[in-house]
């Protein structure tokens, strides 16, 4: 410290005054000379500037989880999966999510302590919980994201609770033991069940105090959360699909009554865009007709290259999971393996654009929603009556597809509560009765697709398929048949 003193003496000698420096205090250290949980200052951050949000400035103890290569591997995980090969712009990452989602979570977070801070109680930790959440929420997911996990896994366990939550909380674990993060156990446990909130609602349920902050990040209560706020902002510029849905109107309204956030009632119709952009894509994208055509052509790819790969068997062990990403379709390509002939094939017709032959779609009627099981190669071999060739299950592949508003049959907005303005301690729900008419009576969609694993099968199969209808309904729900001609082109 002498020599920062000596310029001041020096001058104090010479008869001058000397010159009175401030000294900014630097932010709380631990013992170790690291920062506090929660504590940073603008020297200690660093800046991503991100195409959606801008800026995003991350925290000492997140550039750590973000440094590492179970982080990193996010970089090889499409946000979309295979929905590129028909969006070309569909090509973002997990990667670039999950910061956003850290980005919205704190925006959320400095919000609420901003205007009810002190009534609330939230500190420093608070803040810094949440937004770790958010930063790792999908840490867990598996190659191309959800068909991993909602269409492989089911294919090889029947019966899988396996979910990227979870895996993600293991993940977590085995992240905070391998670079010795120094993180407090309480604080890690927190961020584990935010995590998990979404698909264990219990655990969330059980806690006791501050049961807001479980709803910011994964929110399993009504489906408002930050998660959603970015993904359908990202995808909807990405895929060149339109989006009015404003999140910064939520982010800015949001209040917490009673442990629950809570919405004015002005932005009920705000917040039913949410959910109606959320099914829209669903509907135009992540369930598009030639997307899921792909997708079970990979599926079938990954199931007959797992015997001898055990991609399954890494789902069990987080320390193992983390190196598997969407390279694995490289990894069958080039393995020397030729009991993987069957699974390169199929990987080769998707490159050659030579995909499933979607022959035709029904939507399930309204009065039969509450009874539908979903159907099965067998239902559509089955109901062959005659045809030029007889249909094999492995001939055919069907999609069961389910779109509606994060509550099934319920209109969400029964399940979010509201108040009038912000001198009102009152509030209430918005029943079906208050909202606008033009609003959907039904607010669910089941939505079953056909389509031939070889060309010349296309007749064949779509008259199964009618066939199919007639038997279950006594009429034929699809729109419309299967053109003419393009039954005649494959045969």
């Amino acid at each position: 410290m002498g020599e920062y003193c000596a310029p001041a003496a020096a001058a104090e000698a010479e008869g001058e005054r000397p010159v009175a420096v401030s000294v900014l205090p630097l932010p709380p250290v631990a013992a170790a000379g690291r920062y506090l949980y929660g504590d940073y200052d603008r020297c200690s951050t660093k800046q991503v500037f991100d195409n959606l949000h801008g800026n995003i400035s991350l925290d000492p103890l997140a550039r750590e989880f973000v440094d590492t290569e179970e982080f990193q591997r996010l970089r090889d995980l499409k946000q979309l999966g295979l929905t590129y090969l028909v969006f070309p712009g569909a090509v973002h990452t997990r990667f670039e999510h999950s910061l956003g989602v850290y980005r919205l979570a704190g925006e959320a977070m400095n919000n609420l302590q901003k205007y009810q801070g002190n009534e609330l109680g939230i500190d420093r930790i608070d803040v810094q919980t949440v937004k770790l959440a958010g930063l790792l929420h999908d840490i867990g997911h598996g190659p191309f994201s959800h068909l991993f996990e909602h269409e492989f896994l089911p294919r090889v366990h029947p019966g899988s609770t396996w979910s990227h939550e979870h895996m993600s909380a293991l993940l977590l674990d085995s992240i905070v033991d391998k670079h010795a993060i120094d993180i407090e156990p309480d604080y890690l446990k927190v961020i584990k069940e935010m995590i998990v909130a979404s698909s264990d609602v219990s655990t969330a349920e059980g806690v006791k105090e501050k049961r807001f902050l479980y709803d910011i990040v994964a929110n399993g209560r009504n489906g408002i959360d930050v998660d959603k706020f970015d993904y359908i902002d990202r995808d909807c510029r990405a895929c060149g699909i339109g989006s009015n849905f404003q999140h910064w109107r939520l982010l800015e309204g949001m209040r917490v009554m009673g442990d629950e956030i809570c919405y004015p009632a002005k932005d009920y119709l705000s917040i039913h865009k949410l959910f109606t952009t959320r099914a829209d894509l669903h509907r135009t994208v992540y369930t598009h007709a030639k997307v899921k055509a792909v997708e079970l052509m990979l599926v079938d790819a990954l199931v007959e290259a797992n015997e001898y790969l055990g991609i399954s068997l890494h789902a069990d062990d987080p320390e193992d999971f983390w190196k598997l990403d969407d390279t694995i379709v490289k990894s069958i390509e080039t393995a020397p393996n030729d009991e993987l002939k069957k699974a390169k094939e199929i990987i080769q017709r998707i490159r050659r654009r030579e995909l499933y032959k979607f022959c035709n779609q029904y939507s399930v009627p309204k009065d039969k929603l509450d009874h539908f099981k979903n159907i099965t190669a067998q239902d559509i071999v089955c109901s062959q009556i005659t045809s030029k060739v007889l249909l094999k299950e492995e001939d055919v592949a069907v999609s069961n597809v389910k779109i509606d508003l994060t509550r099934g049959k319920d209109n969400p907005l029964e399940s979010i509560k509201f108040f009038k303005d912000f001198g009102c301690e009152e509030k209430f729900p918005i029943t079906d009765e208050r909202v606008s008419h033009l609003l959907p009576v039904c607010n669910q969609d089941r939505i079953v697709r056909v389509y031939a694993k070889k060309p010349e099968l296309v007749e064949a199969v779509s008259e199964a398929f009618e066939n199919l209808q007639l038997r279950m309904y006594g009429e034929k729900t699809q729109v419309h048949g299967t053109p003419t001609k393009k039954k005649r082109r494959f045969n």
